[in-house]
This record gives structure tokens, C-alpha cells and sequence, in this order.
């Protein structure tokens, strides 16, 4: 029977191919026929074909998306992959053996390594067939092995391939709930949280609900990550801007936000939220737990959804600070979900643990009535769910090893020996850029950036004018062809005008930094020298 079934197989996929080659001359011969007749070369399908190309230019595209920039991965980054392409092709081609990318926070591209524990737990879900094996035991740690059980029981169909429901698998966003309690002290709902491909997604499901035409605004903070021009601009609301006080460590003063806020709504403006970034990008500050309560007392009273960025809540490197989500912070004054709608945003892809490619983050939702929820559910829907990868780590990242557990001690030195790594980089570039000659830069209190100020001769910003640059994005780029770093101008995150400023990452590895100061160091003396007087 089965030499039957395996002989009539054969019989049916040999005259399958025998139809598909004959289907093929076919077609083949049709084609050429087309493409030989003179139809096909003829002036009028040239023209048509004209036309056609010119159908989609750029002043028949969406003008919003001609209005955003995103300046982390801009021209100076462009530039940059460009002359590593050189570099790859002709080693000596410039006096640099290799670009030092210093424009954006992605860390494990800079040599950060990943925590074991999460990456374990990750490859398991991922094959679970060798849970059951025995070398298992001896290549993956006792708990990695017991959570990823967990986890798998909490997944349809133990598959990590499958679509799960649109705001996340429910047994991990009851860990990251459970996580959110511990780190606040007060309860989570899991119904609350959306998982999503990292922040970015969730900051622009929610300018997507807050935005209805030009005119609604957003507070931003300038400087300000520009993610958020860009979602804004992209669905057509308008940016109103509030300045952080430099002379203050990046201070955020109310009386700026009550200033900003009159001043739109004069212009008929009406503004539906507040973004506050803390710790800070591109600025590092962290805000003082007493700021925070007189930020969410403005929203309360002005009626404003908070829209909190707490992306870098586990990179705090000072001792007198100490982060305080902002969900604590209101509950604490006794606020709760009928008080202040609130947005809080959390990301794998910083912190110590760095998984930028995985994506995964999520929002915690409250204040909001059950039938707008429906439709942030429905908007979510839309884009059928985050991947499960990046969902499985959200859930890592808020419930990691605890005391007792067999990766606790190693789990403890990975995270400890990143973060105080930072630490001391961050400490090296601040006292570095101090140095400089025009330069200063404030303390880097938190998240993965230093933002100096460069006061710049009235010779070097002419130069810039004759470039058609903005003086920082000319200083940037004359850095990047000199030396091989890449900064990325303040320009491109707003800064008061008249003010000029770059940002810095602090994530290449340690030993690269004393290079990196000195290659910075001998360029600006250089630079300073070319157009002093």
C-alpha cells in the first residue's frame, strides 16, 4: 500500500512539473513577443512609462511626512555609513581605522553584551524541544529553565511564531503588572498595558489618539527626543514647545509650562498633553521626586494627559537621585485613575540591559474611560500584536532574577558591572567636554547621553552659513570627517536659539573612550585654532 501511495505521489508531482515547464515556454514565448513588438518600443509608451515614474514625487507625497525629521539617524549618519563603507574597501583611505558611532542610544552595536539570564529564557522559548533534553540542564541555568516553562504554558499553542492577543500575551503583562507593584508600591492592572515593538509604537498609537487637526498641541520639552516632533508632525498637531533651564541642570520649571500653555492657547491652540522625559534625552537630567509632584499637579488642574517617557528609569547614576515613576508619584498624593490620565512608556532596549533589536516595551494606560480604551484597543488591533520576543523580554526586564534564584548572583554582576560602567564613562566625557575650550556640559545624571554647549567663533557659524548648515550640524560633520565620531547636532533637538549644542552617547565600550577623548580634544583645538579671530 504504501509503495501504491509513494509511486502515485511521484506519478503526480512529475506531471505537475511537466505542466509547469510547458505553462512556462508558454508564457516565456508570450512575453517576448510583447516586449518585441513595436507597441512596446513605441514614443507613446515611452511617454506613458514618463508619466508613470513622475506619479509619485515630492510634491504629490503626504507633505507631513516631508515636515518630520528624525535627526538620530540623519545626514551626519548617512555620511558616516558612507565613509565606513570606505574604510571597508580602502583601510587608509581616511586618517581613521574605524567610525565611532556616538549619535544613538543602541548599545550592544557598540559591544554591550546582553544579560545571560534574559537571552537563556529567550532561546528556550524559542526551541523548546530542547527543554526536555538532558544536556539542557548542564548549558542553561535551573530557573532560565523553570521560566521559560512559565512562559510557554502562558502562550497559545507554546508558540513564540503565532500572533498572540493585540495588547500582549495576558500572563506576561500580569508579570510586568506584578513587576510595576513592586517597583511602585501600589497596584497594576493588567488590563492597563499594552505590549509594543519597543516605545516608539506606543508614542505614536497615543498621538494618534490625541491629535485631531493642527490645532491641538503637544508640550514637548526642548531639548527634546525627536521622536516626538516627528510623531507630531506626522499626524498633523502642532509641537508647543517649553524650555528646560540649562543654567539649572536641565531644570523643568511649572512657571515655563503655565507660560507656554497661555501663550498657545492665545493662539487657539488647544493642548491635550505633556510629555516629560525622565531621566532626561538628550539632556540626562533626573527630576526630583518634588518636581514631579508639581508637574502632575499642573496636568490635574490644566486637564492635560501626562505622557511620561520613562525609557531610562534603571539609568540613574548619582547617588543624591533616585527615580520615581510618575504613576507613584500621583498615587502617592493621593491621585488615582478619576484624577490625571496617564500614559507611562517603558522600553527594553535601554536600562542596562540594552535590546534595542528585539523591540519590545510597553504603555501603561490609566485615567482613561472604558470607551476610549476600546478604541486605544482597537488602533493596537490594527497592527495585530508586538512581536513575542520583545514581549517576553518586557517581562524579563520587570520580573528579573530575585535573591535565592541560581542566576541571581551572576544576573546582579552583569547588570552592576554595566551600569557602574556608565557611570564612570559618562563621568570621563563630562570632565572631557569641560575641558574643551567653549565648551561646557552639565552633570549626566541618568539615561545615556551628555549634551554640552558649544559657544562657537562668529568665523566658524559664517563658515556654516556659506554651507547652508546650522553651526552644529558643521562642527558635527567636520568632527566626523576628521576623526571618525559621530555626534549628532543639537540643532536637531531644539535648543534656544542663539545656542548651540551637540549630543553624545556614553555607550562605547570603556577601553575605546580615552581615544575617543583624545581624537575630540585634538579636533576642537584645531577646529578653535582655524577659526579664532
Amino acid at each position: 500500500m504504501r509503495r501504491f501511495v509513494i509511486g502515485s505521489a511521484r506519478n503526480l508531482i512529475e506531471s505537475s512539473r511537466q505542466k509547469y515547464q510547458f505553462e512556462r515556454s508558454i508564457l516565456s514565448s508570450s512575453y517576448r513577443f510583447l516586449s518585441s513588438s513595436p507597441a512596446a518600443d513605441s514614443p507613446s509608451s515611452s511617454s506613458s512609462s514618463s508619466t508613470m515614474a513622475h506619479l509619485v514625487s515630492l510634491s504629490t507625497i503626504n507633505p507631513k511626512v516631508i515636515e518630520c525629521e528624525y535627526a538620530v539617524r540623519g545626514e551626519i549618519v548617512t555620511l558616516a555609513q558612507k565613509l565606513q563603507e570606505e574604510i571597508q574597501t580602502k583601510p587608509d583611505a581616511h586618517p581613521f581605522e574605524e567610525i565611532l558611532y556616538c549619535n544613538i542610544g543602541n548599545p550592544q552595536s557598540l559591544g554591550q553584551q546582553p544579560i545571560t539570564f534574559f537571552r537563556e529564557v529567550l532561546a528556550l522559548c524559542d526551541h523548546p524541544a530542547i527543554l526536555d533534553k538532558s544536556e539542557t540542564q548542564g548549558l542553561f541555568s535551573a530557573d532560565s529553565i523553570e521560566r521559560a516553562w512559565q512562559i510557554l504554558d502562558q502562550i497559545p499553542g507554546r508558540a513564540t511564531g503565532a500572533y498572540s492577543h493585540s495588547q500582549g500575551i495576558k500572563g506576561l503583562r500580569d508579570t510586568i503588572a506584578a513587576g510595576i507593584e513592586v517597583r511602585d508600591g501600589f497596584p497594576a492592572d493588567p488590563n492597563d498595558i499594552f505590549l509594543t515593538d519597543g516605545a516608539s509604537p506606543a508614542v505614536h498609537m497615543m498621538m494618534q489618539l490625541l491629535i485631531r487637526s493642527e490645532k491641538d498641541g503637544i508640550l514637548c520639552p526642548i531639548p527634546q527626543y525627536p521622536l516626538y516632533s516627528a510623531s507630531i508632525a506626522l499626524h498633523g498637531g502642532t509641537l508647543v514647545p517649553y524650555y528646560l533651564d540649562e543654567a539649572t541642570g536641565w531644570g523643568l520649571e511649572v512657571s515655563e509650562l503655565k507660560k507656554q500653555l497661555e501663550t498657545s492657547r492665545s493662539k487657539g491652540i488647544t493642548v491635550r498633553a505633556l510629555v516629560v522625559i525622565n531621566p532626561g534625552n538628550p539632556t540626562g537630567q533626573v527630576l526630583a521626586e518634588e518636581n514631579q509632584k508639581a508637574i502632575v499637579e499642573f496636568c490635574k488642574q490644566e486637564g492635560l494627559v501626562l505622557l511620561a517617557d520613562e525609557v531610562y528609569q534603571e539609568n540613574v547614576y548619582v547617588p543624591e537621585k533616585k527615580f520615581h515613576s510618575f504613576k507613584k508619584v500621583s498615587w502617592s498624593m493621593g491621585y488615582g485613575e478619576k484624577d490625571i490620565a496617564l500614559v507611562s512608556f517603558q522600553s527594553v532596549s535601554k536600562g542596562y540591559y540594552g535590546e534595542c533589536g528585539k523591540r519590545g516595551g510597553y504603555m501603561e494606560v490609566t485615567g482613561f474611560g472604558v470607551d476610549v480604551r476600546e478604541q486605544i484597543y482597537k488602533v493596537a488591533s490594527v497592527n495585530l500584536c508586538s512581536n513575542i520576543s520583545g514581549q517576553i523580554l518586557a517581562s524579563l526586564v520587570m520580573s528579573p532574577p530575585k535573591v535565592g534564584d541560581e542566576s541571581y548572583e551572576s544576573y546582579s554582576a552583569e547588570r552592576d558591572g554595566i551600569l557602574s560602567s556608565l557611570a564612570r564613562r559618562a563621568k570621563t566625557l563630562e570632565d572631557a567636554f569641560n575641558k574643551l575650550e567653549g565648551v561646557t556640559c552639565n552633570k549626566a545624571e541618568g539615561a545615556m547621553y551628555l549634551f554640552p554647549r558649544i559657544d562657537l567663533p562668529e568665523k566658524a557659524i559664517k563658515a556654516a552659513e556659506a554651507a547652508k548648515k546650522a553651526p552644529d550640524a558643521y562642527y558635527c560633520q567636520r568632527l566626523l570627517a576628521a576623526t571618525g565620531i559621530v555626534l549628532v547636532p543639537g540643532s536637531g533637538f531644539g535648543q534656544v536659539p542663539g545656542t548651540w549644542h551637540f549630543r553624545c552617547t556614553i555607550l562605547p565600550q570603556e577601553e575605546k573612550i580615552p581615544a575617543i577623548v583624545t581624537r575630540l580634544t585634538d579636533f576642537h583645538k584645531s577646529f578653535m585654532d582655524e577659526f579664532r579671530g
